[in-house]
């Protein structure tokens, strides 16, 4: 009689792997596609959310034909795996064969899970997704489609699998020590820097566009940004790899210092003397999701609050003050995803150098005695005596910003080289009709494809009852 499931297989955590990895795609689709479509100008809705659902589309078929193996497979044979390049990126290579599919999955430095390799290729490849989508936020609204696509392709390759696997896959500053629970460093700092180079490289909006710079429908907004708050839940409490109690903390601290975050932005924006609207707190939001990433599984609560006050702190100026200065004022970043992004993901980072309780990110190894284990003390920050870390993150922030700004730069140079990265002009002034064919929001009949009116009425008449009084 055949069994059910391996022996290796824990059907806990297996469930857990994928629960978390279906709430961290409904942050990109359709919380980000939500988000976009609402925040943007009408005109420019269909086009952002379109834009948001092709990204999610070309990863995945990139992720299983070649770059999961990039970012967590063995290092390219023939070099030595005690060399640079042997720790820099892992042998592309499809993951689509049955035997990989059901197998157990395994990642370099962290050794087997007790769920299959295919849980841990779709966990992994909504990571991946996310990270251009993010990064699309800066080029709203002047970015060509027929650009985007290669772009999309190419950056997955060359920019976030090889951040993955230098830090996650078992590369060089894994090696060394670097952490990056959840992707402050590989997914939100590389999506912001990428971002604001794309912008730099395609060029600002029209100018009525950052003139009249509001959003069409709030509401979309807000709900967008609860999918991306509740599914945080996924993106940091999945990354222990298992239904244990440093997914629990994780997700506790996670929401913790979101509200944090939250609140402190309100309070500056009364502070500075601003009107605490639901953009600007949705900001604050996005900030502390942000900064605890990297952070979550590695702190304790106080932790948490702490990285809630000063990284949102440290955003707010940036976003309303350093956002004034040089190269940051000559750059139409649609979204500011450099800041809520590329800043936020930088300083959480840097505060998990200071913060990580070494009690909390707990390993745990077999004893001699059977059935006892024996517990592994995790990474330690400053404010716990070991200033080696905050050295680490330093570099491995430094090794992102540089890597992912000139590869960004070289790809969108090469693909500009075949299809042009802006819009037509023509095609700019007028929006989504224009790129798609329709628009979100109709306005009227003859634009649903009844030029003469709805067919059986008057000319002219809507089919709708008369106003009282009429």
């Amino acid at each position: 009689m055949p069994v059910e499931a391996p022996s290796w297989l824990n059907a806990g955590d297996t469930s857990w792997q994928v629960t978390a990895a279906t709430l961290v795609g409904l942050m990109s689709v359709p919380g980000l596609a939500v988000l976009y479509g609402g925040v943007m100008q009408k005109r420019w809705s269909i086009n952002s959310m379109m834009l948001t659902f092709i990204a999610f589309s070309v990863v995945l078929v990139v992720w299983v034909l070649w770059a999961f193996k990039m970012g967590f497979g063995s290092p390219f044979t023939g070099i030595s795996h005690h060399g640079f390049f042997g720790t820099f990126i892992g042998k592309p290579g499809p993951v689509l064969s049955h035997t990989e599919l059901q197998h157990q999955s395994s990642i370099p430095l962290i050794g087997t899970q007790s769920f299959p390799k295919s849980a841990l290729v779709y966990f992994q490849f909504v990571f991946a997704a996310i990270t251009p989508i993010l990064m699309l936020g800066s080029v709203l609204g002047r970015i060509n489609l027929k650009a985007w696509v290669p772009l999309v392709a190419l950056w997955v390759t060359f920019v976030y699998a090889v951040d993955a696997f230098l830090l996650w896959g078992g590369g060089f500053f894994a090696h060394h020590g670097a952490i990056d629970f959840s992707g402050g460093y590989v997914i939100h700092l590389s999506a912001g820097v990428g971002g604001f180079v794309a912008a730099a490289v395609i060029g600002p909006r029209l100018q009525r566009d950052r003139e009249v710079d509001a959003p069409n429908n709030v509401a979309m907004v807000a709900v967008g940004a609860g999918l991306l708050w509740l599914g945080w839940n996924g993106f940091n409490g999945g990354d222990p790899y298992a239904s244990n109690m440093s997914a629990a903390a994780a997700v506790l601290n996670t929401n913790l210092c979101t509200a944090v975050a939250f609140l402190v932005w309100v309070a500056w924006d009364y502070i500075t003397g601003r009107k605490p609207g639901l953009i600007s707190g949705v900001n604050g939001m996005i900030t502390g999701l942000v900064c605890i990433t990297p952070a979550a599984g590695y702190v304790n609560g106080w932790g948490a609050i702490a990285i809630g006050v000063i990284g949102s702190t440290i955003v707010y100026m940036a976003l309303n003050y350093l956002s004034r200065m040089r190269p940051f004022r000559n750059v139409d970043d649609t979204l500011g995803v450099i800041y809520t992004h590329g800043i936020a993901g930088f300083a959480g980072g840097m505060l998990t150098g200071v913060f990580a309780d070494p009690q909390m990110a707990l390993g745990y190894t077999t004893t001699k005695k059977p059935g006892v284990l024996t517990a592994i003390a995790g990474p330690a920050g400053v404010v716990h005596g070991n200033w080696n870390l905050l050295k680490w993150q330093f570099f491995a922030a430094l090794w992102v910003i540089v890597w992912t700004g000139a590869v960004t730069f070289i790809l969108l140079k090469l693909v500009g080289l075949f299809v042009p990265l802006r819009m037509s002009e023509e095609n700019m002034e007028i929006g989504d009709t224009a790129e798609h064919g329709h628009e979100v929001y109709p306005s009227d009949v003859p634009s649903l494809g009844y030029p003469g009116g709805i067919p059986g009425l008057a000319p002219g008449s809507t089919g709708q009852p008369a106003p009282a009084g009429a």
